[in-house]
């Protein structure tokens, strides 16, 4: 039997492992909010997010409406008498009036260090900007965009090879185990939540997919942050022989040889290395254009790679 009647509000899959840690520790959601579903184009096929997907495979009702702003879909939020809202990446900023239904009011678990990359992308921003350091905060929801009262937060070390997807993966773990570390002890966890010192704020705003040309000019740990940071989406590109190629995998080396940036160096190790604005980058998983991603090898023999050949020229 549930502790509390817990409604949660979420949308993508990195929601999905905080409510298996819910089910598994006896906080059901008696519902689920989450963004109405979205078409696609080409065969007009609905298609649910994670956090629906979950909801219907455990028989949890599921809300999807347009706003939360209108008062009858306030209205039918107080009729299930919801004790707290738990709210991860839903997309919308709750009104006053809805944070006001619950009895312990909203909590969010938000993928970042607050006030450090409040915001849209977090997970992406913190990599690409090269930080050591990240994990997961717990605040308690109000009308602003991540600047609520922190609850709890829990610390991770970054790892220098890891990317934005493996690093969404262990943030969506410990966000779910400190989360069922607040519900263990909620109103006294909550009695002791400490406001953000709105000054040392920092915004992660929205990725997009030009963000991912590499500029060669740049020094090799820059562009090897921004390619872990954009992996697996939007991915990072440059253009070889007129084609757009993705790199997925590289590393930054120092190196003692001269080149324009954007030149291959040299390829030991059936390896690119790439001249850049300081050191080079040995890339070792590229994917051509219409074609699927492949060790450099392949592509170094494919297409009949040189040293001295140039990207983005």
């Amino acid at each position: 039997m549930n502790k509390y009647r817990i409604v949660f509000m979420g949308t993508p899959d990195f929601g999905v492992p905080a409510l298996e840690a819910m089910d598994a520790h006896g906080y059901k959601p008696v519902a689920i909010y989450c963004q109405p579903d979205k078409i696609n184009g080409r065969g007009r096929k609905i298609n649910y997010s994670p956090v629906k997907s979950f909801a219907l495979s455990h028989d949890i009702p599921v809300f999807q409406p347009e706003s939360l702003k209108k008062p009858e879909e306030q209205e039918k939020l107080k009729e299930l008498k919801p004790d707290l809202l738990v709210v991860i990446a839903y997309g919308k900023i709750l009104p006053k009036a809805v944070l006001a239904i619950p009895t312990y009011g909203a909590i969010n678990v938000h993928a970042s260090l607050l006030p450090k990359y409040r915001g849209a992308a977090p997970i992406q921003r913190v990599i690409i900007d090269g930080e050591k350091e990240t994990g997961v905060t717990i605040m308690q929801l109000d009308e602003g965009m991540d600047t609520g009262n922190i609850v709890s937060v829990r610390k991770m070390d970054i790892p220098p090879h890891m990317n934005a997807g493996e690093l969404f993966d262990e943030l969506g773990r410990l966000g779910a185990e400190e989360l069922i570390s607040v519900l263990h002890d909620l109103p006294e966890k909550l009695s002791h939540s400490t406001p953000q010192n709105h000054e040392e704020a920092t915004y992660a705003e929205k990725i997009t997919k030009d963000m991912g040309h590499l500029d060669w000019n740049l020094p090799a740990d820059r562009l090897d942050c921004l390619i872990r940071g954009m992996n697996p989406n939007p991915g990072t590109y440059t253009f070889y022989r007129g084609k757009r190629v993705k790199i997925h995998k590289a590393a930054p080396e120092d190196t003692s040889r001269t080149a324009a940036p954007g030149t291959i160096i040299s390829l030991d190790d059936d390896t690119i290395h790439v001249a850049c604005g300081q050191g080079a980058l040995a890339i070792s998983e590229i994917q051509p254009e219409n074609h699927k991603r492949m060790e450099s090898s392949d592509f170094i023999h494919g297409y009949q790679v040189k040293v001295n050949d140039e990207f983005d020229r």
